[in-house]
């Protein structure tokens, strides 16, 4: 018995993308130089503004520096390891490896859907309670808010640990992805994946399925309330909501691997790279490029760090000059 549920697997196999040499060097270009970096550096930039703005220390501003960094937590956990593979033969992970890519993951993803909906929330007391809204979200609430949310993050990821490590790999050691997904690498177990699977729905599923329908049913009801207030509002509280709207497009990956995981599809992988890398961009894109306030707090920061650099450079003569 103990024999038989020790596992003998020592690193696992991860296919990747199976393609030509020279398609495998683009896209280790394409990630490594675009879309990785820009994720990064994209998101570093919206968590410094936020912290050393003081005009953007407020609970929108302060919900957002964290999804912020998560995003590059969540971007990070597996990334460098796939970029690298594109221009490996062996795409090995040892045991312990996999698992803590299957820890961070749900880590991650967890605590980004609770935060996800706080920002929800956020929105709905600012549209819908505006008088009240200084009260409801004052710092401290916001803290432990987000502490909450790492928190059933944290909870989600030990959930699916506590029956994943134990599990007897004995055989098959390939997983026909880019990094260790809880559904593929169960899926090579030595006993029947039947249970794991309606574990894996009870938990991951479930998360998915009741955070998406929170964020959904928040944001009609701010639309709803709107509406009847005042119609010339309610485009104004679309636009608003728009961007939030946006990001929800994460849940959808997540509910396709998750809630069905008992049949894998050749399209799980590439909606697993969509969940962890893909939308992890739209953060940056979507309120930078879309937010006045936080686009003036990084002209700011930028002026503040070049042009004083720029006139240290210039010779006495020149400041004199210009002086």
């Amino acid at each position: 018995m103990d024999k038989a549920s020790s596992s003998v697997v020592s690193e696992f196999v991860l296919l990747g993308l199976r393609s030509s040499q020279k398609l495998k060097l683009f896209y280790f270009f394409f990630f490594f130089s675009v879309l990785y970096m820009v994720i990064v550096l994209g998101n570093l930039l919206i968590t410094l503004t936020v912290t050393s703005d003081t005009s953007l220390h407020s609970p929108m501003y302060f919900l957002l520096g964290n999804l912020s960094f998560v995003d590059i937590c969540q971007t990070s956990f597996a990334t460098p390891k796939m970029i690298a593979d594109f221009l490996s033969e062996h795409k090995t992970i040892s045991f312990s490896g996999c698992i803590a890519q299957i820890f961070f993951i749900h880590l991650f993803t967890g605590g980004e859907m609770v935060l996800l909906v706080l920002m929800a929330y956020d929105r709905y007391v600012a549209i819908c309670k505006p008088l009240y809204y200084v009260v409801i979200m004052s710092r401290r609430t916001c803290t432990v808010l987000v502490m909450i949310s790492w928190a059933v993050g944290l909870v989600h990821t030990l959930s699916q640990l506590s029956f994943t490590v134990n599990l007897p790999f004995c055989g098959p050691n390939v997983v026909d992805s880019f990094f260790c997904d809880l559904p593929r690498v169960t899926k090579l177990t030595c006993l029947d994946s039947y249970i794991i699977e309606i574990l894996i729905v009870v938990n991951s599923g479930v998360l998915s399925l009741s955070t998406f329908s929170l964020l959904v049913s928040s944001y009609i009801i701010i639309l709803v309330t709107v509406w009847l207030k005042s119609s010339a509002a309610m485009a104004k509280a679309f636009s608003t909501l728009a961007s939030h709207i946006a990001v929800v497009i994460f849940f959808g990956p997540c509910i396709f691997i998750y809630v069905w995981p008992f049949t894998i599809y050749p399209l799980d992988k590439f909606l697993a790279i969509f969940y962890t890398v893909s939308t992890t961009i739209l953060n940056p894109i979507i309120y930078t490029l879309r937010n006045r306030d936080m686009k003036a707090a990084i002209r700011k920061i930028v002026n503040n760090y070049l042009r004083p650099r720029r006139t240290s450079e210039m010779s006495p003569v020149v400041r004199t000059s210009l002086h």
